[in-house]
């Protein structure tokens, strides 16, 4: 049994589940089609704007962010790997790590190799403050980081003029087949004096839970901006305990509160069966059947960065 069974999302999805998917849909024809063609857009970054920029988000790719508040520079679920495991980037990090100001404080949602990736926290060093959900901090240090703080959820860490709360998430944990859910996931919630930022990482609409986003709006709230899943949600029956669709993360944002949503989890990585190119779309898409102001939902390029 894993230490945080009973938070994770159910049913779990295991080897018979992806089998089902990868072997069975594919025999009866029930997966989805990319007709391929799309490019993910990414704008070149040399990292001098986000030297100049007092507060400012950079979407490096998948969910890797490089954000400025308080005059600290964090990095959100650091991934600049060519590929996690077998999977290679469609597209470059959207800035160079060598490019970039040192890394004050790294935040990491769970142990998911898209998330958690040992080679990029090896080049950020030992400098920065990693925090973390618990029980991750063992595979943070065998990759070199040492200042390293565990939150569970609900708790906060305040560094400098920082504030960080690690908030729920729908989803589950797993580094090898024998640690499932050993390791806590979650989101955070980063609050400078220039604002806050809600970092979902990986997660599901909660359905059943004991919490809500709502909740999180709440309790760690108010938030100016939130980082939301909107990509890896094909075929819903194996995806939707675990990652929003466009749908979802919209439903997540109205929940919140939130002044502004920033799509993330899509276009780095092709992890599940929708077409590379459709999450944006979509979220656009359901932005304006919501009767949402467009202005409030950011779409960035890869490289993009934006002033706070």
């Amino acid at each position: 049994m894993g230490r945080f069974d009973d938070r994770a999302t159910q049913p779990q999805r295991g080897p018979w589940d992806m089998l089902r998917w990868r072997i069975g849909d594919t025999i009866a024809g029930r997966r989805m089609k990319d007709p391929g063609g799309f490019t993910t857009p990414r704008r070149e970054n040399d990292g001098r704007k986000i030297a100049e920029l007092p507060a400012s988000l950079t979407w490096i790719g998948h969910a890797t962010f490089a954000v400025k508040l308080a005059g600290k520079l964090i990095a959100t679920d650091p991934v600049w790997s060519e590929r996690v495991g077998p999977i290679r980037r469609k597209v470059a990090p959207g800035v160079a790590l060598e490019a970039l100001p040192p890394f004050d404080v790294v935040t990491v949602s769970h142990n998911h190799y898209d998330h958690l990736d040992k080679p990029s926290i090896a080049r950020l060093g030992d400098a920065p403050l990693y925090v973390t959900p618990l029980g991750n901090g063992s595979v943070l240090k065998s990759a070199g980081a040492k200042n390293v703080v565990e939150l569970d959820w609900w708790q906060t860490h305040r560094h400098d003029r920082l504030e960080i709360t690690c908030v729920p998430a729908a989803h589950w944990s797993m580094r090898a087949p024998w640690n499932r859910n050993d390791m806590l996931w979650g989101g955070f919630v980063v609050r400078g004096p220039e604002g806050a930022f809600h970092h979902a990482g990986d997660t599901a609409l909660p359905l059943g839970a004991d919490w809500s986003f709502a909740d999180i709006g709440k309790r760690a709230g108010p938030i100016d901006w939130a980082l939301l899943p909107v990509g890896a949600y094909e075929p819903r029956w194996f995806m939707q305990p675990q990652h929003m669709n466009p749908e979802d993360a919209v439903e997540a944002f109205a929940q919140l509160g939130a002044r502004t949503m920033v799509a993330m989890h899509w276009g780095t990585f092709k992890l599940t069966d929708e077409p590379l190119g459709e999450p944006p779309e979509r979220t656009r898409r359901v932005f304006a059947e919501r009767g949402l102001d467009a202005k409030r939902l950011w779409v960035l390029d890869v490289g993009e960065t934006r002033a706070l």
